[in-house]
């Protein structure tokens, strides 16, 4: 198990998005987009991640489960969820407008696309379902079935 900071995590229909990137630089604003469109919370600044056999399933941090904070507004208590990483967005300014390649990083052994991504427009949300949708691992048989 390992818990990884600056990192902000939704599940979208059964996968986990996680959103990482400085302070500061918009993880809870479009963690809260992707809530507003159905995503559920997995956790906000920090995500716990452990494996289960090939798969990598992110679940609340335990200190802070069911919280995100949202500026100029406090911490605010929501629903939470956990799931099966499909895909990390870095969130970068600079960030190609076209991927010409997808990475990937080894987290506890199993290697997750890695998307760079310029958050901070009005669809960044929609633009992070497509990203997810076109770069993120599928869901996996066993929790299909369940």
């Amino acid at each position: 198990m390992t818990v990884l900071a600056n990192v902000t995590g939704v599940a979208i229909a059964g996968r986990a998005l996680l959103i990482e990137g400085p302070p500061g630089s918009g993880k809870s604003s479009l963690a809260l987009a992707l809530i507003d469109r159905g995503a559920i919370l997995v956790g906000d600044d920090a995500i716990r991640v452990t494996r289960e056999g090939s798969t990598l399933i992110a679940a609340p941090p335990p200190n802070t489960a069911g919280f995100i904070e949202l500026r100029n507004v406090g911490l605010v208590e929501l629903p939470v969820a956990k799931g099966p990483v499909a895909l990390i967005l870095r969130l970068d300014s600079k960030a190609p407008r076209f991927p010409m390649e997808t990475v990937t990083r080894a987290v506890e052994g199993i290697e997750v696309p890695v998307l760079p991504f310029a958050a901070g427009d009005a669809v960044q949300a929609l633009r992070a379902e497509y990203a997810l949708a076109s770069h993120g691992l599928p869901l996996p048989k066993s929790v299909q079935k369940a």
